[in-house]
């Protein structure tokens, strides 16, 4: 292979490209800092009048602990004798593309390029780092390397081998196998229950149940099968590569196992833990607030205590798989006089199962569908009560004022189940995209030959694979019971980003076939723009990176 595809000491030029990519962010955060801090402090109006910069800080943070991960992810494979030509070029072509990105500009999202002027970093930093990455910035996301991977994936679309994920055999045999379950139960039906707007059937949330699916991270203890949340990464990315809402299904037990086995009485996680394991119930998140989103504190539905009860009134909006949950993980307001996060509590309310012709059969509860473009196989739905009824007993921890404390414990593994929910978007809009680039004969010839074609699906596959490997990162530190909701918010950020270039990326090569309802990828194109906006939009999701980071964070 000559060196025009692969660059010579592939590794040691990454190490000394990562070496300087480190000296260079600090570099950064002292310029940032100096923008967003009054006396040695961050100020709350300087970050938000600067937050184009403190949010460009973030963003590039996150590609070099990007980077970090794929050095480690190839030095992993490399000892093992993996690291063959596909893993190689993936490596080279996002230090070379990343790198120069950190010089150029990174695009936090269309329309929102950073560069390293609006972060104020001095001219000699920025010369010195642009001297020292030179060979990988020019030689490395290179044509000449796009058009050999795009050989390569082209190559591997009949097994799914688009390199080497640095899985362990369990976690291999267990991708391997929901992988066959999206394939066989998911995939052929998926774009029929969008296009319909049905909700998953039962017999397929019959099946994740039968796999362990909703009780994967819950302790042997209570049924669950205690494999953590790398384990939890690879189910997640595969059911979402089915279907986003399969994928989704997992994510509210999650939440509701998590935020009881952190927060709940012992009484509590003996009596739902199991339940939520086995499938036997099926929970949903009510969180967000008409007028409120990511802005918690400002929530105003009320719970006001009446004996052995609860009664809660006010409106909830947002909300998935409402209609057919049992258990709802409900953060509402039992306070006046704490204002702000103080005044949450965090209840388990139970309620009965809707129907299609009786969506909302509990008393005091009344609920609304939200038509929405894509994320349609649970459907989602506004909210409302008027005196709606809790068992005291059914306080989470049986104490007041701690709902957003336990909500905010929950915040790392959902980020990271978001991450990789990307990941399985973002894969099978490439899936697509190369199939039908592959198949796509114009001027003679299949239309992957052209270069602007194969560059987007090469691209696309690097990045995927550079963002997995951050969010695996992210999971094993969470399984490590290390804190991680810098890494998990990076990954959650990176991969929401990388799914939606992908998908849009994936359409444009269908041309106008893309923009018809019958070809798959606008379904895809659809779920994946809600991955920047749910579980902490990108803004959101940036602004707690920098801050974290500015205020002393690593």
């Amino acid at each position: 292979m000559s060196n025009s595809v692969i660059m010579e000491n592939l590794g040691d030029q990454c190490r000394q490209g990562l070496a300087a990519a480190d000296v260079y962010l600090l570099a950064l955060k002292s310029s940032v800092s100096a923008k967003v801090s009054k006396d040695g402090r961050i100020d709350a109006a300087a970050l938000e009048t600067e937050q184009f910069a403190a949010h460009g800080f973030a963003w590039s943070a996150t590609y070099v602990e990007t980077l970090r991960q794929l050095l480690n992810w190839s030095d992993a494979l490399a000892s093992e004798g993996n690291f063959g030509e596909l893993e190689q070029l993936i490596q080279q072509i996002i230090f070379g593309e990343y790198l120069a990105q950190l010089v150029h500009g990174i695009p936090m999202w269309q329309g929102e390029i950073v560069r390293p002027s609006a972060m104020g970093v001095s001219h000699d930093a920025y010369s010195t780092f642009r001297k020292q990455i030179h060979k990988l910035t020019s030689r490395g996301n290179t044509p000449q390397a796009r058009a050999r991977l795009a050989e390569l994936l082209v190559e591997g679309a009949d097994s799914g081998h688009f390199g080497s994920l640095g899985l362990d055999e369990t976690l291999n045999m267990v991708r391997d196998q929901f992988r066959r379950f999206a394939d066989e139960e998911v995939t052929p039906h998926a774009h029929e229950w969008h296009l319909k707007n049905e909700l998953i059937p039962m017999s397929v949330v019959d099946q994740m149940s039968e796999m362990g699916v909703f009780g994967l991270t819950i302790p042997e203890d209570f049924g669950g099968l205690e494999m953590g949340k790398t384990a939890m990464c690879v189910v997640s990315e595969e059911l979402s590569r089915g279907y986003i809402g399969v994928g989704s299904l997992g994510t509210r037990s999650e939440i509701a196992a998590e935020l009881i086995r952190l927060g709940g009485t012992d009484a509590q996680k003996k009596y739902w833990l199991p339940k939520i394991a086995s499938g036997e119930i099926l929970p949903t998140a009510v969180f967000t607030e008409p007028n409120t989103g990511s802005d918690l504190g400002s929530l105003r539905t009320r719970a006001v205590k009446d004996g052995d009860v609860y009664k809660v009134t006010g409106n909830k909006t947002w909300i998935t798989h409402a209609a057919r949950s049992d258990i709802m993980t409900m953060l509402v307001r039992t306070s006046d006089d704490d204002k702000g996060y103080r005044g949450l509590s965090m209840f388990l309310a139970e309620k009965q199962r809707g129907t299609e012709e009786d969506p909302f059969p509990t008393p005091g509860m009344t609920g609304g569908e939200i038509e929405v473009l894509g994320y349609r196989g649970m459907r989602e739905y506004e909210l409302g009560f008027d005196e709606f009824e809790i068992k005291a007993e059914n306080l989470l921890g049986e104490a007041e004022g701690n709902g957003f404390k336990q909500l905010m414990a929950t915040f790392e593994s959902a980020r990271i189940q978001t991450a990789a929910r990307a990941l399985g978007v973002a894969q099978n809009a490439f899936e697509i995209g190369l199939q039908y680039a592959t198949d796509r004969i114009q001027f003679g010839k299949p239309i992957i030959k052209f270069p602007r074609v194969h560059g987007k699906l090469a691209l696309a596959a690097a990045e995927i694979m550079a963002a997995r490997q951050l969010s695996y990162f992210a999971a094993r530190e969470k399984d490590a019971d290390r804190r991680c909701d810098l890494e998990a918010g990076m990954a959650k950020l990176l991969a929401a980003r990388v799914a939606w270039t992908t998908a849009d990326n994936a359409l444009q090569i269908h041309g106008g076939n893309g923009f018809a309802l019958e070809y798959q990828i606008s379904r895809v194109l659809c779920d994946a723009r809600i991955l920047n906006i749910f579980e902490g939009a990108g803004e959101i999701q940036a602004q707690v990176i920098a801050r974290r980071l500015l205020e002393g964070g690593n």
